[in-house]
């Protein structure tokens, strides 16, 4: 048996001294850092299982298959923010506004049913302020104003002219209509509810002149 250069270390061991060589030499720092570690594990069964797709397909080049895989993995996106995040972005949308101080959320449809309602009964003060109402819930769905608390009629009135400087003048008339049936116990009219009726389908089909809130 030969020796080695540092005390007479043997050159030819037996089998056991030969695997307490390498498991020697394998603890060492630069061939631990060497191994794959999860993430490179990983990768490469993301790529083998690429591959594996396309192992029927001859005559294609690396590159080509690499860009189907990259295109595959897009389109695994994209379908993935269309089914997960957009109903995300949905439910975070903000609750409804309340109406003048009165916890009033009902949206447009709602509101509208109900002025309708009122008017069919001849409730003319209910129906009038059910349309005014149903007038200043269409524009803040539409992003058109805000309301806060402590919003009046006659604060929607100013903010809707913003958007719709055409109709100031039967803005501020139907915010005054608003207010004589609802805290001045006026009785209200057929006409001005028809006029108001008027007003509130026409802001809601018009364009606004700015789609910036107020």
């Amino acid at each position: 048996m030969n020796s080695g250069p540092l005390g007479g270390t043997p050159l030819d061991p037996d089998a056991p001294e030969a695997r307490r060589w390498l498991q020697d030499e394998l603890a060492k720092t630069e061939y631990q850092n060497a191994r794959p570690n999860a993430f490179d594990l990983a990768m490469q069964a993301i790529r083998d299982w690429f591959v594996s797709l396309f192992e029927g397909a001859t005559g294609l080049p690396g590159p080509l298959l690499t860009l189907l895989g990259v295109v595959v993995v897009a389109v695994v996106v994209v379908v993935g923010l269309l089914v997960f995040g957009v109903p995300r972005l949905r439910r975070r949308r903000r609750a409804p506004a309340p109406l003048f101080d009165d916890a009033d959320r009902r949206d447009l449809e709602t509101l509208r049913r109900a002025a309708a309602a009122a008017a069919a009964a001849g409730d003319w003060p209910l129906a009038i302020e059910e349309r005014f109402r149903a007038l200043a819930r269409g524009m803040v769905e539409r992003d058109l104003i805000r309301v806060h608390p402590g919003t009046t009629a006659r604060g929607v009135a100013d903010a809707a002219t913003a958007p719709f400087p055409r109709h100031e003048h039967a803005l501020r008339a139907a915010a005054a209509d608003f207010d004589a049936v609802r805290y001045l116990g006026r009785a209200g009219t057929s006409e001005r509810y028809d006029a108001l009726t008027d007003l509130e389908g026409a802001l809601a089909r018009a364009a606004p002149v700015t789609q910036v809130p107020a």
